[in-house]
């Protein structure tokens, strides 16, 4: 199913919308179509807020860690005994 959606414009803007549609060999119509779906696209997944405070919520964490040298070790002697080290 596909439903009508109208916007109101300046007589100007809809003018230059209908070049840039124009020089893409596109009607405007389907220029609109594609500038949406990129709109659309470019918008988070998810609220920015999660996301921020998922952030601050790791900062704030106490994971275990461990010298760099010493995980590496234990990194490629998993890969050479195909298990953990």
């Amino acid at each position: 199913m596909t439903t009508r959606m109208q916007v109101l414009m300046e007589d100007t803007e809809f003018a230059e919308i209908r070049r840039v549609a124009k020089r893409h060999r596109m009607t405007v119509a389907e220029w609109v179509r594609q500038a949406l779906r990129r709109a659309r696209r470019d918008e988070p997944a998810t609220d920015p807020r999660k996301k921020l405070s998922a952030v601050r919520e790791a900062a704030r964490g106490d994971y275990p860690t461990a010298d760099i040298d010493r995980m590496l070790t234990e990194i490629e002697g998993g890969y050479l005994t195909g298990g953990s080290a």
